[in-house]
């Protein structure tokens, strides 16, 4: 049956007087917005309501900036359950760079009125239309034509369908850019026929209850929620509401941006979008984001920027503009534990690569397997939980080695890899075929893969995702060939594959009425590897190049100035043995006589200590370890290094090593060639270098004869460390070492700094991770506002226990908190603002406390590592971070 509709007439300025008054405003006030930069212009902000003429107020907001005269317009629409405030920003942002935006809030949020259709062809899709005429009679926008404005539209998630919906029944849209979206909703709330019930319901309760829809989206979600089985007439109504009715019909230059930790709308959305689009002949970039519906990084600066280069393309026509490679993914090392955000880097390629490029197989063993679809599909294991996949509490335990991802035994089947024998990036959806046979008519199966450690008992499921099917006339038994959730990720040498296919799944109905069900392989594992991705090589940074002029320059100024500097204060004796005294120091900012950078700042570090520097982004730490290493000179106070005062080119200084913001090497020389060679540009002598000790504290080992060009992340950053320990200077300086490591070599990284500082040494290192710091440190110095918050031992600021934190919808009443302190392996449940408390016993585990939190209904949003240092520096710190 064929579901598209028929593109709707586009209404046009000149066309009778009852059409004209479809769109009608009502009420127009421009308000003006100042910008903090003296350079940028003025923003001009009008609010106007307009009237649908179907008893519809749309409440919208126009932007210009700058001179007058007409440039290309922008429609930007907002997320589901949020209004045209929450693109205010962009919309500035895109009117500084030379646009007209127009953004509204689609019916049903904000002030406008209307009931939600969940982007309907004859509502919120024609509403479009009418925002788009507004446009053509606006003196501020180009025209391509008479009522045929330049026009280009934008937006997340919900917003992001309508600007594809709108490139399909509008062919005046000339450019889209999606972010996080949908292409078949149908296919993302019943994916395979199974139906995604905690997302579905979170839908409803954010758009303001069923009662705030469309009267058939209201009847439609009632009878597939009771019934646990989306029908023939559910999925035909979210298929006219999708792009994918009118794939055949966008044909304009298309960016879609889609997330990698989200369970709503995954990675293979945009990749059946990305495919149709580019059939019509339109050029298409793809890019994976960090973040998602789940959580993580939105990246939201880094995509903001790319929306504007594909629009300056292709809305200004400026072929100059850089719109960013073909395939864009964004992968992550270490995660941040002050917000939750993981470290970045990206990999492009010059085309879409798709979901199946490059394709290894991977043999898994196991016999056939039988397990059980429980009565009530009850105790259901637990993956993909809305909003917690992402940078909740479910991937911080992961990056504690903690596998909160739970299959009962009994109700599932698994089959496993050898250890892979060489890292293993998985760029892709990987697939098998299996062989299902049922006690019933029909089976839910739930397929994921892990990827299990070395022991056996870490397991990681990437992006906490799963692939439902439904397996109908299965009694008889059926080969099914499954498409396992498209990733981004590495499988480190020495790990596993291991296939799971469970009966249930928290996210997702599964059948009430108890089956078993019988399972084996038919195929190995089809990993795709997309070898056409690559990750960019760092740039040289410049001082490498300039490093041997510089030093010449520097040591000629300092001879012809040294006649006029004055005396250096005298060493004190009595800190000759104190690698660092800093006492008063203050730096004010730049042209400014009143505000401060660092302010009045006093601590002391002594021998064998790792001494942690804290503070949220502005507290001064970067300020305060660059007048450490003699970048810059304080306006107040002094700092003393082993007794003498720190000046730059102060001698003392060659008994400290720093590391502040990566280092650059040369490629195509060893990492052993690379030491030397920055060692001779110091001038100091060969032997004062040890390298041999620094290089054996770094552990780099055979690596060290090979050239950096074939080093990972991890090991050109321990590269970086032991060129800041040459010389085995006596303090070292840290800033920042973890950034972009991946947990195990995060953990790799904190040896070292422990070895380093075991022979009575001293390092001070500056860090987020949190966790890190609590493992690692001795010692812990908290900054906020330039200012010292506390100092002092570790153990003396965080505490003791061992704690998590459950997120709850609603406050947890006292009954059922009773009921989960009295659980096994729990020492005490205690209700907060947020949810629970829960301290764990000696025989507590995170996934069984999960999975009887499930038992008990209690309402989970998240759980997560309630960190003591966490804990003691949001306490210090207050609202600053």
């Amino acid at each position: 049956m064929d579901l598209r509709l028929p593109r709707l007439r586009r209404p046009r300025p000149r066309r009778a007087l009852a059409a004209a008054a479809a769109v009608v405003v009502l009420a127009g006030a421009g308000t003006w917005t100042a910008v903090a930069s003296d350079d940028a212009p003025e923003v001009r902000r009008a609010d106007r309501v307009m009237a649908t003429g179907d008893g519809v107020r749309i409440d919208t907001s126009f932007f210009t900036a700058g001179p007058e005269g007409r440039r290309p317009a922008v429609l930007l629409g907002h997320g589901f359950g949020g209004s045209k405030e929450d693109v205010r920003a962009q919309a500035e942002d895109l009117a500084r760079d030379g646009y007209a935006v127009l953004t509204w809030s689609a019916r049903g949020f904000g002030r406008s009125t209307g009931k939600i259709g969940l982007n309907d062809p004859e509502g919120e899709v024609a509403d479009v239309s009418r925002l788009v005429d507004w446009l053509a009679a606006r003196p501020e926008v180009r025209l391509d034509k008479d009522g045929d404005p330049r026009v280009g539209m934008a937006g997340n998630s919900y917003g992001g369908a309508i600007a594809l919906l709108g490139a399909g029944y509008d062919d005046r849209i000339d450019a889209v850019a999606a972010a996080i979206t949908y292409f078949d909703l149908a296919e993302a709330l019943f994916p395979d026929g199974v139906f995604k019930k905690l997302w579905a319901g979170a839908f409803v309760t954010s758009g303001g209850g069923c009662a705030r829809f469309e009267p058939e989206l209201c009847a439609m979600y009632e009878r597939v929620a009771e019934s646990g089985v989306p029908d023939a007439r559910a999925r035909a109504l979210l298929e006219a509401r999708s792009p994918a009715a009118v794939a055949d019909r966008i044909d304009v230059p298309t960016l879609l941006m889609q997330g990698q930790t989200d369970s709503l709308f995954p990675l293979g959305q945009a990749d059946a979008a990305a495919r149709a689009i580019r059939a019509n002949g339109a050029p298409v970039g793809v890019d994976w984001l960090a973040g998602g519906h789940d959580g993580g990084d939105p990246e939201t600066g880094r995509l903001h920027e790319r929306v504007r280069a594909w629009f300056d393309r292709y809305l200004k026509g400026d072929e100059s503009a850089d719109t960013g490679p073909a395939f864009r993914v964004t992968r992550t090392g270490g995660v941040d534990s002050t917000d939750g955000r993981a470290q970045l880097r990206g990999a492009s390629a010059d085309a879409y690569p798709g979901l199946h490029s490059g394709t290894r197989t991977v043999e898994l063993t196991g016999r056939e397997q039988r397990f059980a679809n429980p009565a009530g599909a009850n105790p259901p294991a637990v993956s993909a939980l809305p909003g917690i996949g992402g940078s909740g509490g479910l991937s911080q335990l992961s990056s504690l080695g903690i596998g909160v991802s739970l299959d009962f035994p009994g109700q599932h089947a698994r089959f496993e890899s050898a250890p892979v024998t060489r890292d293993l990036r998985v760029t892709g959806s990987p697939a098998v075929t299996v062989r299902v046979r049922s006690t019933s008519d029909d089976a839910v199966l739930f397929a994921k893969v892990y990827d299990v450690g070395p022991d056996g008992r870490q397991q990681v499921l990437p992006s906490q995702l799963v692939t439902p099917v439904r397996v109908e006339d299965a009694r008889a038994g059926k080969d099914v060939e499954l498409t396992l959730p498209a990733v981004d990720h590495e499988v480190r040498k020495g790990h596993r594959l291991r296939l799971v296919l469970a009966s249930t799944d928290l996210a997702y109905a599964s059948p009430a009425a108890p089956a078993t069900y019988t399972v084996s392989l038919k195929s190995g594992l089809t990993v795709p590897t997309a070898p056409g991705v690559t990750t960019a090589e760092a740039p040289l940074p410049a001082w490498v190049v300039w490093l041997p002029v510089a030093g010449a320059v520097t040591a000629l100024a300092l001879l012809l100035t040294g006649r006029r500097r004055t005396a250096a204060p005298a060493p004190d004796p009595d800190l000759a043995d104190v690698p660092l005294q800093i006492t008063g120091l203050s730096k004010r900012y730049a042209r400014s006589a009143d505000r401060y950078a660092v302010r009045d700042l006093s601590f002391r570090v002594d021998k064998g200590q790792v001494l942690g520097l804290l503070g949220p982004n502005g507290a001064g730490k970067t300020t305060t370890l660059r007048m450490l290493m003699g970048l810059i000179k304080p306006d107040d106070g002094e700092i003393r290094v082993f007794g003498h005062a720190v000046r730059p080119g102060a001698p003392v200084l060659s008994r400290v090593g720093a590391f502040v913001e990566g280092a650059g090497f040369l490629p195509h020389l060893s990492g052993r060639e690379n030491l030397e060679l920055y060692w001779a540009a110091t001038g100091r002598p060969p032997e004062d270098a040890h390298l041999d000790e620094a290089l054996e504290i770094a552990g780099l080992g055979d690596a060290l004869a090979r050239a950096v060009r074939t080093y990972s992340q991890g090991m050109r950053q321990r590269l970086a460390i032991a060129q800041a320990m040459l010389g085995l200077p006596d303090l070292l300086i840290l800033d920042e070492p973890t950034n972009g490591l991946d947990p195990p070599q995060i953990r790799e990284m904190r040896e070292v700094m422990i070895r380093y500082a075991a022979a009575g040494r001293t390092v001070i290192v500056s860090s987020h991770l949190l966790a890190e710091v609590e493992q690692s440190c001795t010692h812990l110095v908290v900054m906020d506002r330039g200012r010292l918050v506390q100092a002092g031992p570790v153990h003396d600021i965080i505490g003791s226990g061992d704690t998590l934190l459950v997120g709850t919808v609603t406050p947890v009443e006292e009954p059922l908190a009773e009921k989960v302190a009295a659980l096994p392996g729990v020492e005490s449940a205690v209700r907060t603002d947020e949810g629970l408390l829960v301290r764990l016993g000696a025989d507590g585990t995170a996934p069984r406390l999960i999975a009887e939190l499930v038992r008990l209904e209690v309402p989970v949003t998240s759980v997560g590592p309630h960190r003591r240092l966490e804990d003691a520096f949001l306490t210090l710190i207050g609202g600053s971070a």
